[in-house]
């Protein structure tokens, strides 16, 4: 067998099965048909880390509550951003109301702690830059943000760090039953392996079955990111039920931003973003928006198939609005079926923990001076809207799985990002990547490979 384990898809999910495996002297290799790992993590690099008193699924509040509580271990561990800012889902009539109350009887009975019924003064005690009526509020203090694709990458650099092996711009064609495993086809190769571990939610053939698609109810979501300009920045997540299909939610950012996003089943202009953004931000203006996203909101159960784990096949189905919570969760349930269907034992050199990530914007003075007389590119400023520097930007083109796209570059650290949109600092993204990849400025890529930036040079020159 060429692997013990193959992981299929390198998502969050699969970056936190990869972390979770690595523990173990077997032999996994993850594989992803982009070039970067964690490409279903929205670009706004902001996600909320639920408990499970939001959902009306049992099984998805469990595994919410679990999720919570092993991200906020897992941040602590990489040394990453965990704010916990609480929620307010705010009602402002009967019907409301009844539903708030009936979500507090639930978060009841599931034991989540934390969890409380408040009205009218209490609410804005909790929240006092929060202009709008509310009667009754559903309040969580449990309720955390984080930057997402910073925890999927810590966990894809763990787990390369411990031997497994990534293997990217491999897209799954077919999988085959064979003796003692399975025969993996890829678009460039073929492995055998004992087990897989399929996070990939699209149709696949295996064995004598085909995977249909997964059943979700699909919504857009629209995101309007403000800037620190904001007249009433809001330091809690605020939901606000328009009614039984829309919602809209403010997320205060790790960098002192607040992002609104507008679920619905249409695409908004950001004028009408701008009108339903007073359903929470009530003197909000078009000056201070920064950016604006659409991503699509997958409303169903993500469930863990292992029917077939004595075949040695285990699956996740489903998309679910809170996967970022859940994937480390679901990751430590693989592990557990994985330990009782294989002889396995925890390696003696692993090493649990990531290579010391540095933001320029977010250090003191004392802090930018120390690292500037150690390494001098971080006194240089590429991106002046999020202050971010050559530094940086080297850092994560060289760490483990590091950027080799514009777009992983700017995931990594946030550039590109700013009002600019990044007009002023593309061009440095891609002469640093080239010069660092040792590749032509026309070979690099925005996120794919049929992506390119550059087209042609109208002359030639040995650098841009």
């Amino acid at each position: 067998m060429d692997y013990d384990v193959l992981i299929l898809g390198g998502g969050i999910v699969g970056c936190a099965v990869a972390y979770e495996l690595s523990k173990y002297n077997i032999n996994i290799a993850l594989i992803e048909k982009d070039y970067d790992v964690a490409n279903d993590v929205s670009l706004v690099n902001t996600a909320v880390v639920y408990d499970g008193s939001e959902t009306s699924d049992y099984v998805m509040a469990k595994l919410e509550n679990s999720g919570m509580k092993l991200i906020q271990k897992h941040c602590e561990k990489f040394n990453l951003p965990y704010k916990r800012v609480g929620a307010l889902r705010i009602s402002s009539n009967d019907s409301g109301n009844k539903r708030l109350d009936i979500m507090y009887n639930k978060a009841n009975e599931r034991g989540i702690l934390g969890v409380h019924l408040i009205e009218d003064n209490a609410i804005y005690d909790i929240e006092p830059n929060l202009k709008i009526k509310a009667e009754k509020a559903l309040y969580s203090e449990n309720i955390a943000v984080i930057s997402p694709y910073n925890l999927a990458i810590s966990y894809a650099e763990v787990a390369a760090d411990n031997g497994v092996n990534f293997r990217l711009e491999e897209e799954v064609i077919d999988i085959k039953n064979v003796s003692k495993g399975f025969k993996v086809t890829t678009n460039k190769n073929k492995f055998t392996c004992k087990f897989v571990v399929n996070t990939i939610p699209s149709e696949i053939f295996a064995g004598r079955y085909v995977e249909g698609k997964n059943e979700v109810i699909n919504k857009k979501m629209n995101y309007i990111l403000f800037n620190e300009n904001l007249d009433n920045y809001i330091n809690s997540v605020i939901i606000n039920d328009i009614d039984e299909d829309a919602f809209v939610i403010n997320i205060p950012t790790a960098s002192k931003e607040n992002l609104i996003g507008i679920k619905g089943y249409d695409f908004l202009s950001l004028e009408d973003g701008l009108q339903l953004s007073k359903s929470i931000l009530q003197d909000v203006k078009k000056e201070v928006v920064m950016n604006i996203f659409t991503e699509t909101y997958s409303k169903g159960n993500t469930l863990i198939d292992d029917n077939k784990i004595q075949d040695g096949y285990i699956k996740v189905t489903g998309s679910h609005y809170s996967k970022i919570t859940i994937a480390p969760a679901i990751a430590e349930k693989i592990e557990e079926s994985l330990k009782t269907n294989m002889n396995i034992t925890k390696k003696r050199d692993y090493v649990d923990k990531n290579r010391e990530m540095y933001t320029f914007k977010n250090m003191s003075k004392e802090q930018r001076n120390e690292i500037i007389a150690l390494d001098s590119r971080y006194g240089n400023i590429i991106c002046s809207c999020n202050n971010v520097t050559e530094g940086e930007i080297i850092d994560c083109i060289r760490r483990p799985l590091g950027a080799r796209t514009v777009e992983g570059v700017k995931r990594r650290t946030g550039i590109g990002l700013g009002s600019c949109n990044g007009s002023y600092c593309k061009m440095k993204i891609i002469k640093i990547l080239a010069r660092e990849m040792n590749e032509s400025p026309l070979s690099i890529v925005y996120d794919s490979m049929d992506s390119k930036v550059l087209v042609s040079r109208i002359k030639e020159f040995n650098e841009i």
